[in-house]
């Protein structure tokens, strides 16, 4: 009943270039520390089953087949093949790709290739502050070398995205630091920095982000269940408040990621703020088979012009896929219910799917049509 054509996946990864065993294959799939438990699989998961649902006919298998069957015809196929054919089965129109992760993983013009789509770059703010700093020798050179790469993404890249919530968490302080307060916690940070170091400081994260801000383009912030290692009791987006109402009424749209557990909460910030918006991220690939209450319970609060899809898919363009089939099934359950019910008409529902599904998007990010 509800038809989505056009699928802008406004938050994802490159897939891995290479050819991936069970073992490999399963970590990414689930996104864990480690292995599985002894005698258990990975595949037993909500996430597992969607990927042998929705994946095995674009390879030309059965729904449904055996993991074992999957991964042979994985192979048989090839990296490259099994990509094309994934990310083209997919129906995503649109990847807006973060390249900050560590991997060999394909960037956007490579997605582009694959999926016969376009592609965008978003910049992940802590490793472009962890480039700069493997670069430069002062602390001068840093804050001045940081400022001018800032400046420098922003005219190409779709928009930033910080990790302040995974490094730190997302109790960090609303305002901007002092000049002063910048110098000193750089000072330190480099002093007692290896070359590849990461940043977790909060005052250089808050410098991130109000630079980020200061450029127009649009900042996603990561709350909720993402990277592993995370404290999830410091990713509640409503720890972001304070953040929200400091940056309310200048240029930047802030978009919150993977809000899951916490998505009525980032639902909420949507709705309070003008220039708050929402994704699910690869909340409907973890949640599988119940993606469509998730969905509805994003739906009962935020406008429906602040809400955006994504995959959130890493590694695997299997993760891809389901993240766009779980979408597209969950909006079509939820929407098509309420205008069998009469509370909604075909037209209203059909309009909104397409905000949802790429239109939101392509405004906030300047996409054009």
């Amino acid at each position: 009943m509800i038809e989505t054509p056009s699928l802008v996946d406004q938050y994802c990864h490159g897939v891995l270039r290479t050819e991936l065993g069970l073992g490999t294959f399963e970590a990414h799939l689930a996104r864990t520390e480690g292995p599985p438990a002894a005698g258990t699989t990975l595949f037993d998961t909500q996430t597992g089953f969607a990927v042998r649902r929705w994946c095995p006919p674009l390879l030309g298998l059965e729904p449904h087949c055996p993991p074992a069957h999957y991964l042979a015809r994985r192979r048989e196929l090839g990296v490259l093949e099994t990509g094309r054919r994934l990310l083209r089965g997919s129906g995503i129109t649109t990847y807006l790709v973060d390249t900050g992760l560590p991997g060999d993983l394909t960037g956007p013009t490579e997605m582009a290739s694959a999926g016969a789509a376009e592609a965008h770059e978003i910049v992940r703010l802590e490793l472009l502050a962890e480039q700069v700093a493997d670069t430069s020798g002062t602390v001068e050179a840093f804050l001045a070398n940081l400022a001018e790469s800032v400046h420098g993404v922003a005219a190409s890249a779709v928009a930033f995205t910080s990790v302040a919530g995974v490094r730190h968490g997302l109790a960090l302080a609303p305002e901007p630091p002092g000049p002063g307060e910048v110098r000193g916690a750089a000072g330190r940070w480099l002093a007692g920095r290896c070359v590849g170091g990461t940043l977790s400081d909060p005052v250089l994260l808050r410098h991130l982000l109000w630079s980020a801000v200061t450029s127009g383009r649009p900042l996603q912030l990561h709350a909720g269940l993402g990277e592993p290692g995370l404290r999830m009791d410091r990713t509640d987006p409503v720890l972001l408040t304070g953040f929200v109402r400091a940056t309310a009424g200048l240029c930047t749209d802030l978009v919150l990621l993977h809000g899951y557990p916490y998505h009525r909460h980032a639902a909420h910030l949507a709705g309070a703020f003008p220039h708050v918006y929402a994704d699910l991220g690869a909340a409907l690939a973890r949640t599988g088979a119940r993606a469509t209450e998730v969905l509805a319970e994003m739906l009962e609060l935020a406008p429906f012009g602040k809400l955006l899809f994504s995959s959130g898919a890493h590694g695997l363009p299997e993760l891809h896929v389901i993240g766009a089939r779980l979408f597209r099934e969950a909006l079509s359950r939820v929407l098509g219910a309420w205008v069998v019910e009469g509370a909604w008409s075909l037209a209203d529902a059909q309009r909104v799917a397409d905000m949802i599904a790429a239109g939101n998007a392509r405004r906030v990010y300047a996409l054009g049509d």
